[in-house]
């Protein structure tokens, strides 16, 4: 009974071969490729500098393959040319059939956006089953500036692994400012408690493990960027910037509140000092219970 449930030697020899045959595998195969490259340590320079270049290259890449400003105008242009009558109140509309020719005369950068999936989750309850060309273009611009801003950001990632530490995020944070109309009149001596004040919300937020670094899929997935860059705007209200995290008149803010706390004036905040009365941001009770450690302040 045994010999006859046991594969013998031609049995297995048969099977091997149909097996590597079945796969596409060379015979002469001895080994199994492998399946995972190890990062290359501090002593591996050349390893190192391959690997930076390389993913240099690949994001140069990826950049060049998302819309500018003017593949953006003509993609408008021609929504607008393709529309379908008639109007939804005082919106263009758009049906599967104009969808499709818009899409062969966009180009070969815009075919990601023109799928079928993309159209019905577009779809609302219009009679004619069309969608909003606004609201298509809106969704257009919101992944262009998704994929951008990601590209930004792995830039700083220095690993490569799709995670940012706290120094990539500063690094980050700090090249960002000058890009900023509403950071315009911090000086540049407040920049370093500015970074620190940014930073500590994402990752108090994002990295409630404490592992010391966030996902970039979170950074994105999360307000906190939106907050940060819309102070590009130059029209801010003051009201958006009272109310905004990030803004130059909340940094203050919260710097003249750590300021006021520190009554010996050696720079650090102690428990004594967070639990006192003097601060405004949270309930006694909740300070004391909260409080394990010193803070810097400068």
């Amino acid at each position: 009974m045994e010999s006859v449930l046991s594969p013998n030697a031609e049995e297995l020899e048969i099977f091997s071969n149909l097996y590597k045959k079945f796969k596409g595998l060379d015979g002469n195969h001895k080994n199994v490729p492998s399946l995972y490259a190890k990062l290359p340590s501090e002593d591996e320079p050349l390893l190192l500098k391959l690997r930076e270049e390389s993913r240099a290259l690949f994001l140069q890449r990826r950049s060049r393959e998302l819309l500018d400003n003017d593949e953006l105008q003509k993609l408008w242009f021609l929504l607008d040319k393709h529309h379908t009558h008639p109007l939804y109140g005082d919106e263009q509309m758009i049906n599967y059939e104009d969808f499709l020719k818009v899409q062969g005369e966009a180009g070969r950068k815009c075919k990601p956006f023109f799928q079928a999936s993309v159209f019905c989750k577009l779809l609302q309850r219009d009679p004619f089953g069309r969608i909003s060309i606004m609201q298509f273009f809106n969704y257009v611009m919101r992944k262009v500036w998704l994929h951008q801003t990601r590209i930004g950001l792995s830039l700083y990632d220095v690993a490569g692994q799709g995670y940012l530490k706290e120094s990539d995020l500063e690094n980050y944070i700090l090249e960002l400012i000058p890009t900023l109309p509403q950071l315009n009149g911090l000086e540049r001596s407040f920049y370093s408690f500015y970074v620190c004040t940014a930073v500590r919300k994402f990752f108090f937020f994002l990295d409630p493990l404490r592992s010391g670094k966030i996902r970039i899929q979170d950074i994105l997935a999360c307000s906190f960027l939106d907050d940060l860059l819309e102070l590009r705007d130059e029209e801010l209200s003051k009201e958006m910037q009272e109310s905004n995290w990030f803004s130059a008149p909340s940094a203050l803010r919260v710097y003249g509140q750590y300021l006021n706390l520190d009554k010996d004036r050696n720079g650090m905040l102690s428990k004594e000092e967070l639990a006192s009365d003097r601060y405004e941001g949270c309930p006694k009770r909740n300070r004391k219970r909260g409080i394990t450690q010193r803070v810097l302040i400068r």
